[in-house]
């Protein structure tokens, strides 16, 4: 290999899909100071050792404060960002979360505003302001009952 080739290295990333009484659980985000606030679902990268799920539940505690359950794998995503020239693979989640609501504990990360439950009508009014098209996209996915096995995945240590 050329040294002068770059090595291309996608983003991976998790979110979670939850839904209760018709309303998703969306966050809204101010990821760049002084830009419109976006709203995605609880999502972030995966960090080293850790497994997809266990991304999934960390992120969604450390944006919402719910402790969330995964119970199936949604779909996984391939989606190139122009704007930053990087390829994510997302791997989204439904499950369930605390009927207790959040952890009373809790602190928000910094660049989270609110999270809160969203209906599909308020959800497709938000599309411009969603973080990527696969928040708008996991939903109807997850909507039309596409649900796989979470034994698909396998985490070696």
């Amino acid at each position: 290999m050329n040294d002068e080739m770059s090595v291309w290295k996608p983003h991976v990333t998790v979110a979670a899909v939850v839904e209760q009484d018709e309303k998703f659980l969306l966050v809204e985000e101010n990821i760049l100071p002084g830009r419109m606030t976006q709203f995605n679902q609880p999502a972030g990268h995966l960090e080293a050792g850790e497994s997809l799920i266990e991304a999934t539940v960390r992120e969604t505690l450390e944006e919402t404060g719910y402790l969330f359950t995964p119970e199936w794998l949604v779909g996984v995503y391939r989606w190139h960002a122009c704007d930053n020239d990087t390829t994510y693979f997302r791997f989204a989640f439904s499950g369930s979360v605390s009927n207790s609501g959040p952890d009373p504990d809790f602190v928000r990360e910094p660049c989270i505003v609110s999270a809160d439950w969203y209906d599909m009508s308020q959800i497709k009014a938000l599309e411009m302001r969603h973080r990527s098209p696969l928040v708008l996209r996991c939903i109807q996915d997850y909507v039309a009952a596409k649900r796989y096995p979470l034994e698909l995945l396998t985490h070696y240590n």
